[in-house]
């Protein structure tokens, strides 16, 4: 009996570390689960797959009870879509969290395997998720497009139509373009846009610095 307590333990340990492993990768990304919550859920499905595999043994031992030791691992992997879904968010047409979404996931399936003692086959996809989240995305980080959600003011109308036309000249594709007026401290026009572009995969900072040198008079409010 102690020997599987000890079994079960050191299953529990490592899925919580993997969990740990891509939690912690998600959380340098800042992103809405971190290491916690991945840790929670590689040890909760090990937990749930030793469960199934060895919970019902005593009910087993006469031989008339059947019971299929998987039942409860597939409602893990259905069941842990509620929990992804809670990490995608839908802000201005664009949806943020799906990366996260999956790696929950994912991570649910690696504690599945850990907690059936597939250890090796555990630590393998670890690291091949992070890898897909990392080098993936370092390698590739040219090719494909990505929605940016941008908001600047000016009390320049006209600065404003010279942003968008660099913007075109820039390679950007304007999806969405709003404009509101208000009024400055002194009753001068204000007007504030929310634009939402799609381009090549460019970091906010390049951005920033392209309005900072091209466009003095116009304030950055907000780039994601």
């Amino acid at each position: 009996m102690s020997g599987l307590v000890f079994d079960f333990s050191l299953r529990l340990l490592a899925a919580g570390a993997m969990g740990v492993c891509i939690g912690l990768e998600r959380e340098y990304r800042a992103k809405e689960a971190g290491y916690r919550t991945h840790f929670l859920v590689a040890l909760g499905s090990a937990l749930l797959m030793i469960v199934s595999q060895y919970g019902f043994e005593d009910v087993l031992q006469d031989g008339v009870v059947r019971l299929d030791p998987s039942r409860i691992a597939a409602q893990v992997v259905s069941g842990i879509g509620f929990i992804g879904a809670g990490t995608i968010i839908l802000q201005k047409q664009i949806i943020r969290g799906l990366t996260t979404a999956a790696g929950i996931w994912a991570t649910s399936g690696i504690g599945l395997a850990i907690g059936a003692g597939m250890y090796g086959i555990g630590v393998i996809a670890t690291i091949l998720v992070l890898l897909g989240l990392e080098a993936l995305g370092y390698f590739f980080k040219s090719l494909g497009l990505r929605n940016m959600s941008i908001e600047f003011s000016s009390t320049e109308r006209e600065e404003l139509r010279k942003v968008s036309t660099k913007f075109t000249e820039e390679g950007f594709v304007i999806l969405l373009y709003e404009m509101k007026e208000s009024r400055t401290y002194d009753n001068r026009p204000l007007f504030h846009v929310s634009m939402l572009v799609k381009a090549r995969k460019l970091n906010e900072e390049a951005l920033l610095l392209l309005f900072l040198h091209e466009f003095p008079g116009v304030t950055v409010n907000q780039i994601s």
